[in-house]
């Protein structure tokens, strides 16, 4: 059969146009990702609000966790694949690395801080949180900043940039502090609440996460000067570029389209389960600077 030249010209245009953005070069987790029908999401259990178990069902829910999703959902349009399926990884302050490096996790959303040292091992989003590392104590404690926890049980959890901070701290400054680390957020807060330690030193979000889920959330205080300044990204694979691409492209969508917004009040100033406790932390004047100005940089440890 002869095929008339005009009609095969707009054939190859409608060919063309329906093709996937990707499909002509996909190379490594979008590679991965398009021929297994898969992506495996990582995520934290008890780091709230940003990414945790709220319930029996076992999935995640979260800040982090919801703007993880918009990733998904632009993956599926980029890709043409609406029935994309997301796979669940359980990931730890130890584990997370690791496990995006030997690729049993494609993308990690949770409460990473984005550090020098963790870029030669893992490559980064642009920024979705920026913190100030302080302390949480009782109500009215005389353990209100660091100088007062000379010769105290302090408490933080492994793996965090918090402990090495604290580690640094107390060997620098010859304090006497007995730290404890802990293997998760919610064990160091038990520690905290059963008194086995006079603070609890972490990421000021993540303080007032904890702080939300006590027994009496008023008895107790996000209080101290920050010890640091730091950006949560997203983690991959390093050295792969079109998949960063599609990760920050996302993110920024979600920025630029005010979406963030009603993301941000969904965990920080309304309610969340399990107990619909409001954990009322206004997002702050760094948080909407890097909403408006994304970038992939960590911020300086420590702002003078």
């Amino acid at each position: 059969m002869r095929i008339v030249p005009h009609l095969l010209g707009v054939a190859i245009t409608a060919a063309l146009i329906s093709t996937p953005v990707f499909a002509a070069e996909l190379t490594g987790t979008l590679k991965k990702i398009k021929e297994s029908g898969t992506i495996t999401l990582g995520h934290r259990d008890a780091s709230i609000p940003f990414s945790y178990i709220a319930d029996a069902s076992g999935k995640p829910v979260g800040y982090s966790h919801d703007i993880q999703l918009k990733i998904v959902d632009a993956l599926k349009k980029d890709l043409d694949m609406p029935d994309l399926k997301v796979n669940y990884n359980l990931v730890t302050s130890q584990t997370r690395i690791p496990l995006v490096q030997n690729g049993t996790v494609d993308l990690e959303c949770g409460s990473t801080t984005n550090n020098a040292e963790r870029a030669q091992q893992v490559a980064f989003s642009v920024g979705i949180f920026e913190i100030g590392t302080r302390l949480l104590s009782k109500q009215g404690s005389e353990y209100k900043d660091f100088d007062d926890l000379k010769g105290k049980n302090v408490v933080t959890t492994a793996g965090t940039t918090s402990e090495r901070i604290l580690k640094s701290m107390n060997a620098d400054k010859q304090m006497g502090m007995n730290i404890i680390s802990a293997k998760d957020h919610g064990e160091s807060f038990q520690m905290l609440e059963s008194g086995r330690a006079v603070a609890f030193m972490m990421d000021d979000a993540l303080l007032a996460g904890e702080m939300a889920k006590a027994k009496k959330p008023a008895d107790w205080a996000v209080t101290g000067t920050a010890q640091s300044y730091e950006i949560y990204g997203c983690m991959m694979r390093k050295g792969d570029e079109p998949f960063k691409k599609a990760v920050d492209d996302a993110i920024k969508a979600t920025f630029a389209s005010g979406d963030i917004n009603g993301i941000y009040s969904k965990w920080f100033t309304q309610p969340i389960p399990p107990k619909g406790l409001n954990l009322n932390f206004p997002m702050s004047d760094e948080l909407k600077q890097l909403i408006a100005n994304p970038s992939d940089q960590p911020a300086p440890e420590k702002k003078q």
